[in-house]
């Protein structure tokens, strides 16, 4: 090896060997401030944007979809959705929540975005790092996540008022303890669709 290159080659690792330094130190330092409230500077946030679109593109590829249409499917995943969905992702019957503005990033509304099957899927079971989104895979079987993809993909365009009917129709989440309220309907929900808080 030439003298030129092998100080070229070692300007590279020692610039290297700096930067990864430097990278530890800041993080080290605890200066980053990870607050909910405090938005990510434009830069980690495109790389954390990209990388999570990209993850789950690539991990959702091979996903075997199943019958969306079908009205049982489809019904159970509504009481699903409303025992377990709106406080972050919010339904036709409701405008924000209490939990919603204080999430970062923000969740989409689901009742106005159309999602991807595949990529739904593996999000419900899977969950987001470093966000509110849990892996309900844990809790929930395959089927019971398929049958929320497949209520997913009615829901835009629905109204409040076909919201409450098809939740109020839908069976209840036999895999959460939903408790009992006065003002509730018998699957644990409340007139808006939503869960009970307890």
């Amino acid at each position: 090896m030439t003298t030129p290159l092998r100080s070229f080659l070692f300007g590279v690792l020692a610039t290297l060997v700096l930067l990864a330094a430097g990278a530890a130190a800041f993080v080290w330092s605890g200066r980053y401030d990870i607050g909910a409230d405090a938005p990510h500077t434009r830069p980690v946030f495109a790389l954390m944007q990209t990388l999570r679109e990209r993850s789950i593109r690539a991990h959702a590829a091979d996903l075997a979809v199943p019958d969306l249409d079908n009205p049982q499917r489809v019904l159970k995943g509504a009481g699903q959705y409303a025992a377990m969905c709106t406080q972050c992702h919010l339904s036709p019957a409701m405008a924000d929540s209490e939990i919603r503005p204080g999430l970062y990033p923000q969740p989409p509304n689901l009742s106005r975005e159309r999602v991807d099957p595949k990529q739904a899927f593996w999000v419900i079971k899977h969950g987001i790092k470093m966000s509110a989104m849990p892996a309900w895979g844990t809790s929930h079987d395959d089927a019971t996540i398929w049958s929320m993809v497949a209520f997913l993909q009615k829901l835009p365009g629905m109204s409040a008022q076909e919201y409450k009917d098809i939740v109020a129709r839908a069976p209840p989440d036999d895999d959460m303890d939903m408790g009992a309220a006065t003002d509730t309907d018998h699957h644990g929900h409340n007139h808006d669709g939503a869960p009970v808080a307890h």
